[in-house]
């Protein structure tokens, strides 16, 4: 898992839904498709979307979960659309 580094912090991630709002609540970190981890905060529409989770999203099926573009990372990631 990343934790705040490399070519992660320059990427919007995909999360789950719920687990953004609850960052949002409590400012609990939220873990990305790809594995990073870190608490959202920028805005993410400002960010091309993570290679590594977009394969994984796809890979998914159309639809398949509930599943969203976060915020970036370094601690200081957005809300997800």
């Amino acid at each position: 898992m990343s934790h705040g580094d490399g070519d992660h912090e320059r990427y919007a991630h995909y999360v789950q839904k719920d687990k953004i709002m609850a960052s949002a609540l409590d400012g609990t970190p939220v873990v990305a498709l790809c594995g990073k981890v870190w608490v959202p905060g920028r805005d993410p529409k400002k960010y091309p979307v993570c290679p590594m989770c977009k394969e994984i999203y796809e890979s998914m099926g159309a639809g398949g979960g509930d599943k969203d573009k976060s915020g970036k990372g370094g601690g200081k990631g957005g809300q997800g659309k």
